[in-house]
């Protein structure tokens, strides 16, 4: 099922596949009437769309995650900086201001709580049972061991722990998502669904 999407996704800053955003839609469109939906990493909002606009239809809430200063590969130098999310004043990024400004055009504010913070401090105390966590954060191993830690462990019996980036071939990609989807499976926790492309999709047990 496509997203009933009410923006064009070109004009939004990201890198999520199409077809990983329609199967984000569609799992929290199952999945967000159990509880709220989590994502970490939302950048300027891509996937938040997607899984925003299933909890509209669903009346449930996103929690979106990210410090909004961008990855190790955002950065001044590295491969996926932006020039136009730099701030020149705080000299980081700050994909804060566009993230908001394509909720706002999408009309899904209301729908969206975002936190802006580093992903194991908003975990620090969090209490609340989540159907769905997508993790799409920093791709180094510390960063997505520490967000698979901190986030895991509140996903559900049956709901949903989705992983970006995940990459068989080391040729073709970084190998941190795929650890911590190898460790997702080896905790005897969750089980494996198909794969979307580089979406590795589990469901708790």
């Amino acid at each position: 099922m496509r997203a009933p999407l009410t923006i064009d996704l070109d004009s939004v800053k990201g890198f999520l596949d199409p077809r990983e955003g329609d199967a984000l839609y569609q799992l929290a469109r199952e999945h967000s009437t159990r509880g709220p939906c989590l994502e970490i990493g939302s950048y300027c909002g891509k996937s938040t769309l997607y899984l925003a606009t299933a909890c509209k239809e669903t009346g449930a809430l996103l929690y979106a995650i990210d410090h909004h200063r961008g990855s190790e590969e955002h950065q001044v130098g590295e491969a996926y900086h932006d020039p136009d999310l730099y701030d020149t004043g705080a000299k980081a990024m700050d994909s804060f201001r566009e993230f908001r400004w394509n909720l706002r055009r999408a009309a899904l504010e209301e729908y969206v709580v975002p936190i802006v913070a580093q992903s194991e401090a908003a975990a620090r105390h969090w209490c609340t049972g989540l159907s769905l966590v997508f993790i799409d954060g920093g791709h180094s191993e510390a960063a997505a061991l520490a967000d698979y830690r901190a986030w895991a462990p509140r996903v559900m019996p049956g709901g949903i722990l989705a992983i970006h980036d995940i990459f068989f071939d080391p040729e073709e990609g970084g190998q941190a998502p795929r650890m911590v989807y190898d460790l997702a499976i080896a905790s005897g926790l969750f089980e494996p669904l198909p794969m979307v492309h580089t979406l590795g999709i589990l469901r708790r047990i």
